[in-house]
């Protein structure tokens, strides 16, 4: 099998956790800025190192003080912000072992979580979320405290800390060593029951260490700052946080999707990380603008993109040329500037993970001046397996293995890992634990190969491999990909097990249809009417060709089918990690389906 191994580039840690980052920023640069606050009037107030410190420190004292033990989980249900990483620190001074919990989850999702973590005290932020949790209290026999953030919890638990001696905090600090966990994260739940991935101190320090030495460019810049938008209950913005602990990176956070321009704006990061979703949308809201100022402002943001992915192309080559270079200087001052301006003017890389991105729209990005850094990982691998370096990008793949990782791919095609970020179990379940590992090798479930660069590309989902009646294998991601990338489209579910031919289900999206339908003689398109509009169901067909083109006709989507509503994490069809729940999307649909083949 073809395997790519990448030693490490700093050697795993043998002593100390991840709050020596904190105390050691402190000590050696108190008034280096930690982290911007977002205050009431839409301005920024910096934390600085020695700031933060005081504030975790209170916070850990207040842990103590309610009787919070090492190796205590606690569990933390709340949206992206300073108060996350504020208590996400602080459990780790404690000794205690942090269990984030999707602020939307419900109640059973909640219960679940808790009880299997153990969990003796849980953080909710708001009165609903404390009111999940109280709706399963019964059921979870261990759980003593629930401190809701809006209630002013921190406050009280700082009051309470205010005679607990700084000697018994560090005692208690320093008894956590990189071997012992840190969190508990929980599988996505796509395949059944979320299961908890302990992830050590060792993880994220020997990751994030070897992960700063790889990327200097990104991570090493003296004024280097992110904003986190997306749900720190998630490994990859959780690994982003500590990254940003590790690194000294200024870091920011955005609870709600409604404020990230303006947020954007007014932090000023140098990166983000951000899903696929995230770039296609931003690309579709800039298409639709310009398509409805006119004829002219839609034929130069045409001629742009043509020039950003041309320009991306050629830089794989032997370089622009001279006419190329002038016309990329030109729709920089048209185009590009101002695309950059809605992220703050600052941004120069984006790294990407969660699912793959299309080439197209990574051209078109890095040509526009944004360096998309695509990478991978899973939650049993600490995030970021692999991932492009802007001195080594290849568009199409998830990149090179981080340093202290091997990545190969076994015959059948599955891609296998081992490194320092690899997790070690899943907690109280030692048989799936060992079922996740072959010869030391963790099972990633993946599709994929290793080229020979050694840049490694995912091809798609083991589990959802399509195998139609005439015995034709599908990979549904190829098509599904391609077809998000369409302004109309939310989401798209290929289908086909069994049946002669493959077809697939799609959903719109909502907050498209107006601007697309005023830009394509739909004025007050909404998404009733649009299911049957025939400029839409032939736009869709449009779609369904152009992604055809990727595979061969045995494998090309035949029919398709609108559903009358999108998939949401609320219904139940998408994980909050944005990842569709395809077992029930076949189940509750499956008289859709059968329509797909006349049944």
């Amino acid at each position: 099998m073809r395997s790519r191994c990448e030693p490490p580039l700093v050697p795993p840690a043998t002593s100390g956790n991840l709050t020596d980052c904190v105390v050691d920023a402190a000590r050696e640069v108190p008034g280096r800025v930690s982290a911007s606050r977002k205050q009431a009037d839409g301005t920024w107030r910096d934390v600085t190192a020695a700031e933060f410190l005081a504030d975790v420190t209170a916070v850990a004292k207040g842990l103590l003080a309610a009787g919070v033990q090492p190796g205590d989980r606690v569990g933390l249900m709340a949206r992206t912000s300073y108060e996350w990483t504020l208590v996400d620190v602080a459990t780790w001074f404690a000794g205690a072992v942090t269990v984030p919990v999707y602020e939307t989850s419900s109640a059973e999702q909640v219960r679940w979580i808790l009880a299997d973590s153990g969990a003796v005290a849980c953080f909710a932020e708001t009165a609903d979320n404390a009111a999940r949790v109280a709706a399963v209290r019964e059921g979870l026999p261990q759980l003593r405290d629930v401190w809701t953030l809006a209630s002013g919890a921190l406050e009280e638990l700082r009051t309470a800390g205010r005679d607990t001696g700084d000697d018994e905090l560090e005692q208690r600090r320093t008894g956590t060593g990189p071997g012992d966990p840190a969190t508990i994260i929980y599988t996505s739940g796509t395949t059944g029951r979320p299961k908890g991935c302990v992830l050590t101190h060792g993880n994220f320090l020997d990751l994030a260490r070897n992960a700063r030495a790889a990327i200097p460019e990104v991570l090493q810049r003296p004024d280097a700052a992110t904003l986190l938008f997306l749900p720190l209950a998630h490994v990859f913005a959780r690994f982003i946080e500590v990254l940003c602990l590790v690194c000294r990176i200024r870091v920011g956070h955005t609870p709600d999707a409604k404020d990230l321009l303006p947020d954007l704006a007014g932090f000023r990061p140098t990166f983000i990380l951000a899903v696929p979703r995230v770039f296609q949308k931003v690309y579709n809201g800039a298409e639709q603008r310009a398509a409805a100022g006119g004829k002219l402002r839609a034929a130069v943001f045409e001629q742009a993109v043509r020039t950003a992915v041309a320009h991306s192309r050629a830089l794989e080559g032997g370089g622009p040329s001279l006419p190329l270079r002038a016309r990329h200087a030109l729709f920089d001052r048209l185009v590009y500037a101002k695309l950059r301006g809605l992220l703050g003017g600052r941004v120069e890389h984006a790294v990407s993970g969660g699912a793959p991105m299309g080439e197209h729209l990574a051209h078109f990005f890095r040509g526009a001046g944004l360096v998309v850094l695509e990478g991978y990982g899973l939650t049993e691998t600490t995030a970021p397996l692999c991932v492009n370096r802007p001195s080594s990008i290849r568009v199409g793949t998830v990149g090179l293995p981080l340093p202290g990782t091997d990545v190969a791919v076994a015959e059948d095609g599955e891609v296998l890992c081992r490194g320092v970020g690899v997790f070690r179990e899943y907690r109280g379940r030692e048989e799936e634990t060992d079922g996740a590992f072959e010869d030391g090798w963790f099972r990633t479930g993946d599709l994929g190969e290793v080229l020979e660069s050694g840049h490694v590309r995912i091809t798609g989902r083991k589990k959802e491999i399509i195998v139609t009646a005439n015995g034709k294998n599908v990979v549904p991601a190829t098509l599904e990909d391609r077809l998000r990338a369409h302004p109309l489209v939310s989401q798209a579910v290929v289908v086909g097990d069994g049946r002669h031919y493959v077809g697939c289900l799609v959903t719109l999206d909502e907050e498209a249809l107006p601007s697309w339908g005023a830009n394509h003689g739909r004025p007050g398109l909404d998404a009733t009417r649009a299911r049957t509009d025939e400029v839409v169901l032939a736009a869709l067909q449009q779609a369904v060709d152009r992604a055809n083109e990727a595979v061969s006709r045995a494998e090309s989507i035949r029919r398709f089918r609108v559903l009358a509503g999108d998939f949401t994490i609320e219904n139940g069809y998408l994980t909050p990690s944005q990842k569709v729940k395809r077992s029930e999307v076949l189940r509750d649909f499956a008289g859709e389906v059968d329509a797909l083949y006349g049944a």
